[in-house]
């Protein structure tokens, strides 16, 4: 449709961030109670910046331990 706008969320709760990282919710909910993901809680809810989403692949992309490490 010609001048709809399309909006990016801001943040993202627990089931979307699992689907953007192509995890389960409960292993996001892990990452994120261990630290390794970023959240703020928002009323009863955690939420997930997308940045922080970004944040946490390449961090694990530079790990040692990583598959494709030399």
């Amino acid at each position: 449709m010609e001048g709809s706008t399309v909006l990016k969320p801001r943040w993202y709760d627990t089931r979307q961030t699992a689907e953007v990282l192509g995890f389960g919710v409960s292993k996001v909910k892990m990452l994120i109670a261990s630290g390794e993901l970023r959240s703020v809680k928002v009323g009863g809810h955690r939420r997930v910046l997308p940045e922080w989403i970004e944040e946490y692949v390449e961090r694990f992309a530079r790990q040692d331990d990583y598959v494709g490490a030399a």
